[in-house]
């Protein structure tokens, strides 16, 4: 377990304070905290690089907590005849499987398909997407037949239905996996700090860059140094020449649809694949998305659209033609900043990444998967290395080395002790099983914190996830709780004195004031908002 994060967090800005480091890595999104933990696990006892990452917000607010939570190969970019990157993504996917486990987790997915053509295109290309998988292949697909899938899914449009395919990728808690990164980082050596912002002002003769720190939580303003700035700011980033295209994917939340545990992919009319995935901290909602939508009002105002709702909630009603009356209960949108290569649409753009230094020395990361954020990172820290220590060029760790420690035999031990920490606290045992999905090794952790009993509205073992998110992971913010160490924010239709008791819990620990709480609760509905 990392330090108490708040001590961590003031001793990373107290080591950066006027000093010099080797590496600082702007962005704490999955690409900043994969290049600080490949870093960190390329160090040698004779030899050390001195690496650091700052966030302006939270860890994983952005981007890289808001997508689609599925761990791909990417089936849809086989019609565009991506073969490296679907085999990449399929390899990657086997990859994180192996090194976290506990939250990169098989998920069947159902394809219904509509017309007989369209049958036999989606099958040759699920015996393409298992051939390119290989040895780590979770699963081969199978077809199935009309009769089959009136058994898994009965709500399920069968006007003109030719048959299906069941085939397999992950689920993930995407946010909770940026975390596992950070802090697996933070354990061998990094320095870390949420709401930090960094602006670089001059690079030396010798190349070491001077740059301003902005701690948001305290108003501190101070100078440091990096021998290498590394851009993982995604959205964000402001080259001088090459800026990413900015395309917008929103999600809605609504009540469960799915009627087994499997995902559905549902392949539109307009090339687009919509998914119906199983949700929530308890399996109580199904996930809907993504639009794929040319963003141009600037990372800052990032926001489901009308249409974007409209666009989801027709297709959930072609899908689901008996879910009239089913309304949203949350949405998310973040924004894919992609490697601008002239298609005309935004679901047909490139997903392929770039790794660049630009005139000025700053590496930059554009482009690319979620999936693929360890194979990139990887390469980014080979160009980083092959400036700063070239005997670290081939020292590659990150695919091998169980992130935080959570190896099978490690997650195997934690569950032999879910019973008896279930019987010590007084929870079903499928409630601590859900946990330890989350939590991994650090579930004993978590359970320390459990109270004896629920603080008013507010559940005891929510109570225990906000506690460790304070004490563990910098949440400073009642949205950090709600959006990133947990979705419990996009799982309810939250009202003011709905969230208020929240508020007063994380505020007790953070000495809010009652206007800073207000302040809070009023900054968390307007996240989930519907567009009207």
């Amino acid at each position: 377990m990392t330090a108490f994060a708040p001590d961590l967090r003031a001793r990373s800005l107290a080591a950066l304070r006027g000093q010099t480091v080797d590496v600082l890595i702007l962005g704490g999104g999955i690409n900043g905290a994969g290049i600080a933990r490949d870093l960190c696990l390329r160090q040698h006892p004779l030899t050390a690089l001195r690496i650091a990452l700052v966030e302006q917000r939270h860890f994983s607010s952005g981007t890289s907590g808001k997508n689609s939570q599925l761990i791909h190969g990417g089936l849809r970019y086989l019609k565009y005849l991506k073969m490296g990157l679907v085999k990449e993504s399929l390899r990657e996917r086997a990859t994180l499987r192996r090194i976290a486990p506990h939250l990169v987790q098989p998920l069947s997915l159902l394809l219904p398909v509509y017309s007989r053509l369209d049958k036999i295109k989606y099958l040759m290309g699920l015996r393409m997407y298992d051939q390119l998988a290989g040895a780590g292949n979770i699963g081969k697909h199978r077809e199935v037949s009309r009769a089959e899938i009136e058994g898994l899914e009965p709500r399920l449009n069968f006007s003109g239905l030719a048959g299906g395919a069941v085939f397999y990728d992950c689920a993930v808690h995407s946010a909770r996996l940026v975390l596992e990164n950070l802090f697996d980082a933070a354990a061998h050596g990094a320095l870390i700090a949420n709401y930090t912002h960094a602006r670089p002002l001059q690079r030396e003769a010798d190349g070491t860059w001077r740059v301003l720190l902005d701690d948001a939580l305290t108003g501190e303003r101070f100078l440091t140094s990096a021998r290498k700035l590394v851009d993982a700011t995604g959205a964000w980033s402001q080259p001088e020449s090459g800026a990413p295209r900015l395309v917008r994917g929103s999600h809605l939340v609504l009540p469960r649809l799915n009627q087994e545990d499997h995902a559905i992919a549902y392949f539109g009319h307009d090339g687009r694949i919509i998914f119906f995935i199983p949700w929530g901290s308890k399996r109580q909602l199904t996930l809907v998305g993504t639009t794929d939508i040319d963003h141009r009002d600037g990372p800052d105002r990032t926001h489901m659209s009308l249409e974007e709702m409209n666009y989801l909630m027709s297709v959930v009603g072609r899908v689901y033609p008996r879910s009239t009356g089913v309304a949203p209960i949350s949405c998310f949108s973040s924004l894919r900043p992609l490697v601008s290569d002239g298609s005309a649409s935004a679901t047909s753009a490139s997903r392929e990444h770039r790794i660049f230094n630009t005139s000025d020395g700053i590496l930059r990361i554009q482009g690319g998967k979620y999936t693929t954020y360890r194979s990139m990172s990887e390469e980014a820290g080979d160009a980083i290395a092959s400036e700063l220590a070239p005997e670290f060029v081939r020292a590659h760790k990150t695919a091998t080395e169980p992130l935080s420690g959570n190896s099978e035999k490690a997650l195997g031990k934690v569950a032999a002790e879910m019973p008896r920490l279930a019987a010590h606290h007084r929870l079903p045992v499928e409630e601590v099983e859900r946990l330890a999905r989350d939590y991994g090794v650090h579930l004993p952790d978590l359970m320390a914190l459990m109270p004896e009993r629920d603080y008013g509205a507010v559940p005891r073992v929510e109570c225990a996830q906000m506690a460790f998110a304070v004490q563990h992971e910098m949440a400073a913010r009642l949205g950090d709780y709600m959006f990133v160490s947990t979705y419990r924010g996009y799982e309810s239709a939250w009202d003011a004195p709905q969230l208020d008791p929240y508020a007063c819990v994380m505020g007790s620990w953070l000495h809010w004031d009652e206007a800073t709480r207000a302040s809070q609760v009023q900054t968390v509905l307007e996240q989930v908002a519907l567009p009207r």
